[in-house]
């Protein structure tokens, strides 16, 4: 089966350049980039889909169109409305890029413990920020239900609900998964990602289970699970239960599966550890160029695993969820590292490591300044 074109609100198709509508119009169709060490590493086509070029950063902004587009042509999201989320932050900065492109009023919950960039740029983008205690979903002040709440409250809002709103799902099953599909020319063995909402998995999984490729087999796919998430074991086994202890990264790795997941075509899935996270993203820093977040860590070093599992000569695609500037704090910041113990991860142990330096500022002046030979 292929697919001529890809017909969808606010995102691009097609190879031509062209003039897009806004912000809106500049989502989606972005490349995939192959990633040279570890295809070489594991004699397999490594292909990373460069979601951190939407122009929010992030893959979050294809939810966050697709839930107020949803909102708009049900009518419950009107003129001069407002947006409520609860998020660890993408979901938050994208849907504030489109409530600002179109008129509306954002509030977002988030829990305590994220990066403080997510939260300055959230506030920058002039959304309403309430931070609130991270507790277990269990908990009725888990900062999703606090939003459900919220949204209640606030004349004219609607809950964007990004975990079980399936808009989230389907628009990358109408628009992402295609999009994979025809950029590898139905040469894909293998997809694996990570998952918070269970929108990007569920949904280009759908799309992916759809076709048949070039080997004339389904296309695998996997769940991606960072440490201490329930997902991993869900899979496996059948059951929620946590596999290790919590884990440095943040908006992936639940203990319920949502509406987006329940249901989504998964061959298996992947385990994936800190250390691991941390060493593969120091990895695209050094060796691909490629300043990423944890979530991308933990979806290539899955891609890894399972390129070894498969052997030489299969292609395996991933996602490339968001840029690295929103983790200086934490993920590249060498004393927030060493308190977790993932400086040798990260190839920091030796105290003057070239990719973590003191700024010029920082350093001792010479005493006397060095002459540059003519």
């Amino acid at each position: 089966m292929s697919i001529r074109s890809i017909d969808a609100p606010g995102c691009r198709h097609g190879g031509e350049r062209r003039i897009e509508q806004g912000f809106a119009g500049a989502i989606g169709n972005t490349p995939l980039i192959r990633l040279r060490r570890f295809s070489a590493d594991t004699g397999c086509e490594i292909l990373g889909k460069a979601e951190f070029m939407n122009p929010g950063g992030s893959v979050k902004d294809r939810a966050a169109l697709a839930i107020i587009e949803d909102a708009e042509r049900n009518g419950h999201l009107l003129p001069g409305g407002a947006v409520v989320e609860g998020t660890a932050g993408n979901t938050g900065i994208g849907l504030a890029h489109v409530c600002n492109a179109r008129g509306y009023r954002c509030v977002i919950v988030m829990p305590d413990n994220q990066s403080n960039e997510k939260y300055q740029t959230i506030e920058t983008l002039g959304a309403e920020v309430l931070r609130v205690k991270a507790v277990p979903y269990s908990d009725p002040n888990h900062y999703q239900k606090i939003a459900g709440r919220l949204a209640l409250e606030i004349p004219g809002a609607v809950w964007a609900n990004q975990f079980d709103n399936i808009a989230n799902r389907n628009v990358h099953e109408r628009v992402t998964g295609p999009e994979i599909w025809q950029q590898t020319h139905g040469r894909i063995d293998a997809f694996v990602a990570a998952t918070g909402t269970g929108g990007t998995l569920g949904g280009i999984s759908r799309a992916l289970k759809k076709y048949r490729n070039d080997r004339d087999a389904d296309v695998r796919v996997y769940l991606a699970d960072p440490q201490g998430s329930s997902l991993y074991h869900w899979r496996r086994y059948g059951e929620l239960k946590p596999t290790g202890c919590g884990s440095i990264t943040e908006g992936i790795g639940i203990g319920r599966v949502t509406a987006n997941l329940e249901g989504s075509p998964l061959d298996d899935a992947v385990h994936v550890t800190d250390i691991e996270c941390v060493r593969t993203v120091y990895q695209l820093l050094r060796d691909e160029g490629l300043f990423l977040g944890s979530t991308s860590g933990v979806n290539v070093a899955a891609a890894v695993q399972i390129a070894r599992q498969l052997g030489p000569g299969h292609t395996i695609v991933t996602i490339l969820c968001d840029g690295g500037a929103k983790y200086q704090s934490r993920l590249f910041n060498r004393k927030w590292l060493s308190g977790k113990g993932l400086l040798d991860a990260a190839g920091l142990g030796e105290p003057l490591s070239p990719i973590i330096q003191p700024s010029l500022a920082e350093q001792p002046r010479a005493a006397h300044p060095t002459r540059l030979s003519a």
